[in-house]
């Protein structure tokens, strides 16, 4: 994959997301559904271990299609997006993956994430990760057997140069 230039970007939110996979019922149901991203920043640097990732995606923006799992979802039995509105990820590029810390509900944990597709266009670029996300690691344990309990995330952000 072709690293974008040496700079300092930003994400393009309008044109960015998190989607999800999991199951419910027990396993017998899929689930999908999206988280917005609020904002962040990719710097690119030399040495590349100085590159650094940024995201902040909104814990009241996930969203699935039906009104009363979303609402259940964001409670305080499950993300609490009202005293934890934001879900947070700081990592640092190498190769192929993002190594850094994911936190939720003040609960940050290491995380690897998979860097799938990378596009460089002049002075922007779309990157896709995927990673399978364990919630009960988080804290977010309620509704066990009901709720699934991995998550698998896409993340497609645009970065745009400033």
């Amino acid at each position: 994959m072709q690293a974008p230039p040496l700079g300092r970007y930003e994400i393009d939110v309008s044109r960015s997301g998190v989607t999800f996979r999991t199951r419910h019922m027990f396993g017998l149901g899929p689930v999908r559904g999206t988280f917005a991203i609020r904002s962040g920043s990719v710097d690119i640097a030399e040495p590349p271990g100085d590159s650094a990732v940024h995201a902040e995606i909104d814990a009241a923006g996930f969203q699935t299609g039906n009104d009363q799992r979303d609402q259940t979802v964001r409670s305080a039995r499950l993300l609490d997006a009202a005293r934890f509105p934001a879900i947070s990820f700081r990592g640092q590029p190498d190769g192929t993956t993002i190594s850094g810390t994911l936190t939720v509900r003040d609960v940050a944990r290491p995380v690897s994430l998979s860097i799938t597709q990378l596009s460089v266009d002049g002075q922007s670029f779309t990157a896709t990760a995927t990673i399978r996300v364990d919630r009960t690691e988080f804290g977010v344990t309620a509704m066990r057997g009901l709720a699934g309990r991995y998550l698998d995330l896409t993340v497609e952000v645009r970065c745009v140069r400033r």
